[in-house]
């Protein structure tokens, strides 16, 4: 009976949900750091578990997912996939402008442990085009062993133009593979409340409410960006291409696609949602039935604000310089990048350390930043789901219409 009383509520509390046990997490951090500092110390030994199996996970899920999605890419007849091609590049493109404009006008910084006391900062594009180029020809396993995303995404492009030429076998059992580190990801990150437990117990411990406090502006003008592009940008893509007021579709939209995607904190979660919403639309059928799948994947606006205003947030934290076209650059990269990221809860913090690595930061620095981005995930990540999986439909809609 006794033990029957203490599994029910383990039980319920399992079954509430990725968000409210994160939350369950922070509060019960801040009241261990506030009743005992010392034990809150001692709990930071959860929190670097779980940012160190995030470290050690997410260049192989790089690795393979981008490799599988390529290798199993399967060319379309359909014509009226370019333009919403055009519009899913140029939404993020735009959404990483946005972020970086919001990040130098209220430039943000963060709390972190360990930093380096002399980082060489880029003396402009040229400094930073060379390390990119030099980081594209790292030896594949040296990338992956030391986390070297962009050498990681150049050699997963690579292989994965190779296997489009490979059996149906091999490209399954790339499939298979992406699916099963998927899973492992899944895995980790519903270890995300004992985690970001022993983190917020360790901050509030070692430097007080402060931390925390810092976060407020962070995660404003991350939330910021995200309404520019929701109510804003967007919009004014669909009017140029039908012509008539956007508001209605987007709206609807965000109301039957945001409000879900942001409870699920997953694109490819909401993928149903979103293609029962565009048969209530009306639309054709053979243009969201593959639209949608892939926007789940590679339309990704919140990511890409979010690695932008994250890195930007880092650097700024370090002092680092950075010029127009460094921006610029930035910009590109968090768009192409966006497009690999994980279709699970908190997919786009583990490419991260792909834009930082564009200025020199050094992975561990860059991981103590995923970290941050869990802690702020609460409210992040479900905005950041809620406009990547509504703005699915909207473009596809908006092209739909617009024939």
């Amino acid at each position: 009976m006794t033990g029957s009383t203490f599994v029910s509520p383990l039980h319920k509390l399992l079954r509430i949900g990725l968000v409210p046990q994160i939350v369950i997490g922070i509060l019960l951090g801040i009241l261990v750091a506030v009743a005992s500092p010392e034990l809150g110390q001692q709990l930071a030994l959860l929190g670097t578990i779980f940012v160190k199996a995030l470290k050690a996970i997410a260049p192989l899920l790089v690795f393979v997912l981008v490799a599988s999605a390529i290798a199993n890419k399967q060319a379309s007849d359909n014509s009226a996939m370019r333009p919403v091609l055009i519009l899913y590049m140029l939404g993020t493109f735009l959404a990483a402008l946005v972020a970086v404009a919001l990040s130098f006008l209220f430039p943000s910084r963060l709390v972190l442990e360990a930093t380096p006391e002399a980082i060489a900062a880029p003396e402009g594009i040229g400094q930073v085009l060379t390390t990119l180029l030099l980081q594209v020809v790292d030896n594949p396993i040296n990338a992956l062993i030391a986390g070297n995303y962009i050498g990681v995404l150049a050699w997963a492009v690579g292989l994965g133009l190779a296997l489009q030429h490979a059996s149906k076998n091999t490209k399954l059992m790339f499939s298979d593979l992406s699916h099963g580190l998927s899973s492992l990801v899944k895995f980790i990150i519903r270890l995300a409340p004992l985690g970001i437990f022993g983190l917020v117990a360790d901050t509030i411990a070692t430097t007080g409410f402060s931390a925390l406090a810092s976060y407020g502006q962070l995660i404003v003008v991350l939330l910021s960006a995200m309404a520019i592009i929701a109510f804003i940008v967007n919009p004014a893509l669909v009017y140029f291409k039908i012509r008539r007021n956007p508001y209605p579709l987007v709206l609807r939209c965000l109301r039957e696609s945001g409000v879900t995607a942001f409870f699920t904190r997953s694109s490819a979660a909401n993928i149903p949602v979103n293609l029962q919403l565009c048969e209530k639309l009306g639309l054709k059928e053979e243009l969201y039935s593959v639209s949608v799948p892939l926007g789940a994947t590679i339309n990704m606006a919140g990511a890409a604000i979010t690695i932008t205003v994250l890195t930007l947030a880092t650097v700024h934290t370090l002092g680092i310089e950075v010029d127009f076209a460094s921006a610029v650059l930035l910009s590109v990269l968090a768009t192409v990048s966006a497009c690999g990221a994980s279709g699970v809860a908190g997919g786009s913090l583990l490419l991260i350390p792909l834009a930082c690595s564009l200025f020199g930061i050094p992975n561990d620095v860059a991981m103590q930043v995923v970290a941050i981005g869990f802690i702020i995930g609460v409210v992040q990540d479900s905005a950041e789901t809620a406009l990547n999986s509504s703005t699915d439909v909207v473009f596809t809609a908006a092209v739909s219409q617009s024939e």
